[in-house]
């Protein structure tokens, strides 16, 4: 029996919505969550904070695993924003009903970072994208909690999931705010070597 090769890419990530992402572009990875801290730091920008969370991501799995191995590694995250506030996973219902009150009828940001470690250094990319919401009641926000796909959603919501039906428009990258900008990681992993290509038919 032929063994599978072993990946060249590490996902410094557990999301499943990251990994669903890199599926879709053929690329083939391990994922090894990072366990970093997110915390903002105090006035720090959306940008400099995803691009640093990103960053951090990569370099602590390839301190873990990736160096020994020489395989490179890939981090992301993205922050939901709102005026000058960074909208973080709801902590509770009430949480999530506040934010997404405040996302209802309103357009926001979504910033996200692209990060990628390997043996040359680090570079990363910035994707930023602006989403239009429709007005939502209370009765929809209550059942959207209720359904639990909020809860450990950045701006407590999903944009693949129910969430869709809140979007009149979005001004930028659909990947990038479900978590994965794809534009800007390809740009990196050719880079590196890893080349995205298209699913041959049958």
């Amino acid at each position: 029996m032929n063994s599978s090769p072993i990946p060249q890419l590490l996902l410094a990530s557990q999301s499943p919505r990251r990994a669903e992402l890199l599926r879709q572009i053929n690329v083939a990875f391990e994922q090894c969550p990072a366990h970093t801290d997110e915390t903002v730091q105090p006035g720090e920008s959306a940008e400099a904070y995803v691009e640093r969370v990103a960053r951090a991501k990569a370099e602590a799995v390839w301190a873990r695993q990736g160096a020994a191995s020489g395989r490179s590694v890939l981090g992301a995250d993205t922050a939901v924003v709102m005026g000058e506030d960074i909208l973080g996973k709801p902590r509770d219902r009430q949480d999530f009903m506040d934010t997404l009150g405040r996302l209802s009828g309103r357009s926001h940001q979504v910033w996200s970072a692209v990060a990628l470690v390997d043996a040359q250094g680090s570079r990363s990319r910035v994707s930023v994208s602006t989403v239009h919401f429709r007005r939502i009641d209370a009765a929809e926000l209550a059942a959207y909690w209720a359904s639990g796909e909020p809860a450990d959603k950045a701006g407590g919501y999903a944009i693949q999931g129910f969430a869709a039906v809140f979007v009149r428009r979005l001004e930028g990258s659909y990947s990038g705010v479900m978590g994965l900008p794809l534009h800007e990681t390809d740009n990196l992993l050719r880079a590196c070597g890893i080349t995205p290509a298209p699913v041959a038919p049958g």
